[in-house]
């Protein structure tokens, strides 16, 4: 049995053939590392939201013509996930998780000296790539990085990452923007994913792939017996969710009718929530992980259906999008846990189409919530998202009842060889 140094056993399905645990301190250190890597690839991600009015004018472009550098990364990225596990078998994982980090800040750089929207459009698909390709091994390398009973934290840490990030980028975008330039506000990232990229360096042990020619793809893994609803459930959770988060800020604006200064508050909040929500998951999940996938997509239907009911009320709605905060960030980390529990031993292409549908489902709902917002109101949107939501709960809860019978019936036939 594969141990770690500090004595305690590591699941050697997720390690790969010829590896040893990291220490718990080089272990940890690693997680450490991959999360400030987080935090700088989702603020590179999302810088453009408050930035699109100056990319537009310096280019020549209309804002909506900018915005296109929102939606190529994540066109790269769904793309990038679904192809990574299969295109890069047989290399090192320190090697593809430090080429992917030297690659975001090769795109940092494009992007802050662009000179036409060509270029800049070059940047930003770059990005994609390390989205996709970081996330899809996100649960891969953390199971070997970290004892098994410690997965689900140091998960918790890196999604925490990634709502710090979501919080921040782009307040931060526009107040350096002002000062520096939205050139300036992109080069600000190079020099985080430079202290990103020397910290992994020392602290991510070897990692060699396991995966050989002709190892199972995904639609290899879509026949497991518990991965197609789930999948299904993780995607109705972000395609709800994304339904109403999508348009909070005109809600904010013309409904509950709050000044500028009052919306950033009540959004600081809401990503403070989500902050608390990441921590505190990381102690449930061990003992309550079917509960929560079950009752975290009905919580956030019933704050959308509270947020119609009290929306003109602005003490009501901070409240309520605190609570969706604390609530919508915490659950990708019950997601990615069930990921590592239902595929320990093909994490990286299970991650690489968990993201590519939550990408999907992430456009699917924007999209839909959009049409809804403009043809029927916040109202239409949010009660979507509500209906959305619920049916995620109900395809959850299905996949368990059916893993549940499935788990019975073998230890039926057990009992009876046992007998026999």
């Amino acid at each position: 049995m594969i141990t770690r140094s500090d004595g305690a056993p590591a699941d050697g399905a997720a390690l790969g053939a010829g590896a040893a645990m990291p220490s718990a301190r080089q272990g940890w250190g690693a997680v450490f590392a991959l999360t400030l890597c987080v935090a700088t690839l989702i603020a590179s991600e999302f810088m453009p939201v408050s930035l699109l009015t100056p990319i537009a004018a310096d280019l020549h472009l209309s804002e909506g013509g900018a915005g296109q550098a929102i939606s190529v990364s994540g066109i790269f990225a769904v793309v990038t996930s679904l192809l990574i596990a299969s295109a890069t078998h047989g290399i090192d994982r320190r090697h593809l998780l430090l080429g992917l980090t030297l690659l975001m800040i090769v795109s940092g750089l494009i992007v802050a000296f662009a000179p036409s929207f060509a270029v800049l459009m070059i940047g930003r698909a770059l990005v994609g790539v390390v989205i996709g390709g970081f996330w899809s091994m996100s649960a891969s390398t953390v199971m070997r990085l970290v004892r098994e009973d410690e997965v689900p934290r140091a998960l918790a840490l890196l999604n925490g990452g990634n709502a710090l990030a979501t919080t921040i980028a782009a307040p931060l975008g526009s107040f350096l923007g002002q000062y520096i330039g939205w050139r300036g506000a992109f080069f600000s990232v190079v020099p985080l994913a430079v202290v990103t990229l020397v910290w992994l360096l020392a602290t991510l042990p070897s990692m060699p792939s396991d995966r050989e020619a002709g190892a199972s793809n995904i639609l290899k893994v879509l026949q497991r017996p518990r991965v197609p609803l789930g999948i299904a459930a993780v995607s109705l959770l972000f395609m709800g969710q994304f339904a109403l988060f999508t348009y909070l800020r005109p809600f904010l604006e013309t409904v509950t009718q709050v000044s500028v200064s009052t919306l950033s508050l009540i959004l600081l909040v809401m990503g403070g929530a989500g902050l608390l929500g990441t921590s505190l998951i990381g102690l449930l999940l061990r003992a309550w992980l079917d509960s929560l996938l079950i009752a975290a997509p009905i919580v956030l239907a019933v704050l959308a259906v509270a947020l119609v009911a009290t929306g003109t009320s602005p003490l009501a709605t901070a409240a309520l999008l605190a609570g969706w905060g604390l609530v919508g960030t915490a659950a990708p980390v019950a997601w990615w846990t069930w990921l590592s529990k239902v595929l320990p031993d093909d994490a990286e292409t299970g991650g690489g189409l968990m993201v590519g549908a939550v990408q999907l489902a992430i456009t699917a709902g924007a999209a839909l919530g959009g049409l809804l917002y403009d043809f029927g109101g916040y109202q239409a949107a949010f009660s979507a998202g509500a209906l959305i939501l619920c049916g995620s709960a109900l395809v959850a809860y299905v996949g368990q009842r059916i893993a549940a019978g499935a788990s019975s019936r073998r230890l039926g036939v057990d009992a009876e060889t046992l007998r026999a």
